[in-house]
Order: structure tokens, then sequence, then C-alpha cells
């Protein structure tokens, strides 16, 4: 019973549509702008990192809730399936299952919430590179060097279900990639560098 009204609860909590809400107030539709994904990145895109940061931390947050209350229900796997029915839920969310994001920023802080640790080694990882290179680089290296870092804090079979989650945001960049239509030019879309 714990692990349904965990994976419920993740899968509410991951419906709620973040960064769209955030681009809504500042009235721009994400459905129709850039890549047309309704999460942090595109949100990042088209309004800059001063208005788009709720969209990151919104995105992250309702994972890392999902995660807590999956933790405090029955352990590291109940938590493990709320972050799982999070990113699900941002995927294919229940009132528009057809137009969901892929997960990254929803993996990110169910991370936080199953790997503390890792997941700050990997964000000053994120600072360092972004520091030296950029946010897009920073961002890439701390989400793929994160099964590394688990792997020093974790037990591996905990390193086996972020790959699991990993393997999912692969499947949905796939998916979304064979059945997106470029949004670019979409009369309210803002100019893009």
């Amino acid at each position: 019973m714990t692990w349904a009204i965990a994976i419920l609860a993740g899968y509410l909590l991951g419906s709620i549509p973040a960064a769209t809400l955030v681009a809504r107030r500042h009235g721009v539709d994400l459905h129709r702008t850039g890549d047309g994904n309704p999460g942090a990145w595109n949100a990042l895109e088209q309004l800059g990192p001063r208005r788009a940061w709720p969209a990151f931390a919104g995105d992250g947050l309702k994972a890392f809730a999902a995660g807590l209350l999956g933790l405090a229900l029955g352990g590291w796997w109940t938590g493990w399936a709320a972050v799982a029915a999070a990113m699900l839920g941002h995927a294919f969310p229940v009132q528009a299952p057809a137009r969901g994001g892929k997960a990254v920023m929803c993996f990110v802080g169910g991370a936080f919430a199953l790997s503390p640790l890792a997941a700050l080694a990997c964000a000053a990882l994120c600072l360092v590179v972004t520091a030296t290179v950029s946010f897009a680089w920073g961002a890439r290296a701390a989400v793929f060097a994160f099964p590394l870092a688990q792997l020093a804090t974790d037990p591996v079979e905990h390193v086996l279900g972020t790959g699991i989650l990993m393997t999912l945001i692969g499947l949905l960049f796939l998916a979304r990639r064979r059945t997106s239509v470029p949004a670019t030019g979409a009369p309210d879309a803002p100019p893009t560098a």
C-alpha cells in the first residue's frame, strides 16, 4: 500500500506543469516556442536565466518532494519509485499525456532526495564546469557524473536504480525527437541566439 501511495503522489506531483506556468506568467507558451518542450531547459532558452530559474526549481522540487515522501513511507526503493513516478508524471502529465517534458530536472531533484552526497558533489562539478565553459556543459557533466559519484556514496544496487532512471530520460529524448515538430518561428516566439 505504501508503494501505491508513493507512486500515485509522485505521479501527481510530477504532473504539475511548473515550467509551463512560469513561462505563461511571462507571456510565453512553451508548447509553441523553441523546441516545444514544456520543461525547464526550453524555459531557459525562451526566458533567460533570471526569469527561468523558478522553472528549474519547480521541476526539480516536485521530484525532490516525491522522493522525500517515498523515503518517509518505506525506504530507499519506495523513494526511488516515487521519483520514477514523478518523472513519468512530468513526461506524461495527467492533464495532457502527450505534451510532457523530458524529466531531466525531475531526475536532478530526485537525485537530491535519494543520494544527497552524490548530488551535492555533482552540483559542485556543475558550478566548476559552468564557470570555466558554460552552464549547458556543466549541467551535462553533473548529470552524467552522478552514477559515478553514487558509486562512492551508495550501495551498487542504488546505482542500478539510477541507471534505470537515466535510461528513461534517454528513451524520452528519443521519443520526443521523433514526434516533435520544431516550433521555432511561432508568432509568440521571442528571438533566440
